[in-house]
């Protein structure tokens, strides 16, 4: 392994100087980094799970902050993910000596790889299928397994037989299965999701720039992605790029050092659409922030389209530019929340349709009712279940999967922080009213107390500032992002306020 060079010591052009601990990992020999990985991983897995979900894998970049392995389909990602990913991130540790993490996408060589290597075949006495050929009519699931099982459980599961639009789409960076036909829509996203139909639907730039913000796992990436395809789609000559901010930031300042800049900025100037992922990873990097105002700024100038993602919203970005953040307020900003149970079983059904898998219907209503939190937990915990049932070792149960997914349904089950409970606890430890909480009264012994309900509702629920505003007496969501600006302020410099807000905190979760 190479060694990394600091940004300080890098050579720049012109005026242009890494700062803030911006750096960039040189070129490593990824496939010989994998076969190290692959060694240690082995002895940390069973013969049969690292035949199953990792044989076909391989390693396609590596970062100062993370490692790309990439997988044969949907179904190995969330798998690994949901059951291997502290064993990949220990062997990948070991063997690299990076701090980095280990992300796993679906791409489509790795899928044709799996298939013409004759991994699923059965005449070389192997069974990489994704899971057995067996089928147990008493299990609840029917799961036959195809030629092509490496991709889905199946015999009618959904396989993408383009090959040379697959190709296409990977040179932009979009993953074929982030499409709109593939997004269930449900009343947590459905203006998100209609936005970003008019924005893929528009003839020219429109909601420019696009913001959308929401947790992790509820499908930020696969509308943005959803967009590139059908602009795609609709122009196979239009420039689609799509990254995310991490990659955008190690690319500039690996261009800096090539002295390249003008081929980075002739990339990135000229695109039709930009598609940018986690831009909250722009912050404190304040090169990179330069570079990317100027590039956001001639995007707009040329009336090309601007989408960004994050998982906050702009105006809770810390450490960025304030003339950045005003941008990415200049548009149209969109919000995802997490599914209602009438969407999680939507995802569900969905997923047994792709996948050719068949749950019962009291299996299927306790996934949603008991995983509500994101969808890709919620698709973790059905691919455990059918790929068990699918084994044909015994009949699934409502007590064998709560079994299964012990882990999973252990941290959905610890209850949920409400604001009503946090206003109550705030009320106790200041000794205030409850209605003091939503009341217009202003008097410091008051209003400090309700910023601070105001800042733990936003840091313990999943509710919207517009929820919050509502909650504590019809607020607008303005004054709800002053609060919460007010006591982190406070929280960082006064011990005091610091110790009253972990109090409250192990409360509430204790609660």
């Amino acid at each position: 392994m190479k060694k990394t060079a600091a940004a300080r010591d890098l050579p720049v052009d012109g005026d242009v100087a890494l700062t803030n601990g911006e750096m960039m990992t040189e070129m490593v020999d990824e496939p010989k980094l994998w076969n190290k990985v692959s060694e240690l991983l082995q002895e940390l897995v069973s013969g049969d799970a690292f035949h199953r979900w990792f044989e076909s894998a391989r390693l396609t970049s590596v970062s100062e902050t993370e490692a790309v392995l990439a997988v044969a389909s949907d179904m190995h990602q969330v798998w690994i993910e949901t059951n291997y990913l502290p064993e990949v991130q220990t062997a990948f540790s070991q063997a690299s000596r990076l701090p980095c993490k280990v992300k796993i996408v679906v791409d489509d060589m790795t899928t044709e790889s799996a298939s013409n290597n004759g991994l699923d075949t059965a005449e070389n006495g192997t069974a990489s299928n994704a899971v057995s050929k067996s089928s147990n009519k008493n299990s609840g699931v029917a799961a036959s397994s195809p030629k092509n099982s490496s991709i889905q459980f199946g015999k009618n599961a959904k396989v993408k037989d383009e090959p040379a639009i697959g190709r296409k789409l990977k040179l932009a960076g979009l993953n074929p299965q982030f499409s709109f036909d593939r997004f269930v829509v449900g009343q947590n996203n459905e203006f998100a999701h209609a936005a970003c139909m008019a924005v893929a639907s528009a003839a020219k730039a429109v909601y420019n720039p696009l913001f959308i913000h929401g947790d992790s796992g509820l499908g930020k990436t696969h509308l943005m992605q959803a967009i590139g395809q059908k602009l795609m789609e609709q122009d196979p000559s239009a420039k689609v790029v799509y990254l995310t901010c991490e990659k955008f930031t190690n690319e500039f300042i690996d261009m800096v050092r090539k002295g390249s800049l003008e081929k980075f900025r002739r990339k990135y100037r000229r695109a039709d659409i930009l598609l940018i992922d986690d831009i909250q990873f722009l912050a404190g990097k304040e090169r990179s922030q330069e570079e990317f105002f100027h590039t956001f700024n001639e995007l707009l100038d040329l009336q090309s389209q601007v989408v960004l993602t994050s998982d906050r919203p702009a105006s809770e970005l810390k450490n960025v530019e304030p003339r950045l953040v005003s941008r990415f307020e200049s548009g149209l900003t969109v919000e995802l929340q997490p599914p209602g149970i009438e969407t999680r079983l939507a995802i569900l059904r969905r997923k047994m349709e792709d996948w050719d898998v068949k749950l019962g219907d009291d299996i299927l209503n306790m996934l949603a009712e008991r995983i509500q939190s994101n969808v890709r937990r919620l698709e973790g915990g059905l691919v455990r279940i059918a790929t068990y049932a699918s084994l044909g070792t015994e009949q699934i149960t409502i007590e064998r999967t709560e079994f299964l997914l012990k882990d999973i349904l252990r941290e959905e089950g610890q209850k949920r922080v409400t604001i009503d409970s946090i206003q109550k606890a705030v009320s106790e430890h200041f000794d205030l009213r409850v209605a003091d909480m939503t009341s217009r009264r202003r008097p410091t012994n008051i209003a400090f107390p309700r910023q601070i309900a105001m800042y733990l509702s936003r840091s313990l629920t999943q509710c919207s500032l517009v929820e919050i505003g509502e909650a504590f007496g019809g607020r607008d969501h303005g004054t709800v992002i002053y609060a919460c600006r007010k006591v982190q302020e406070r929280v960082t410099d006064e011990p005091m306020v610091r110790d009253a807000v972990d109090i409250l905190t192990t409360v509430l979760k204790r609660k």
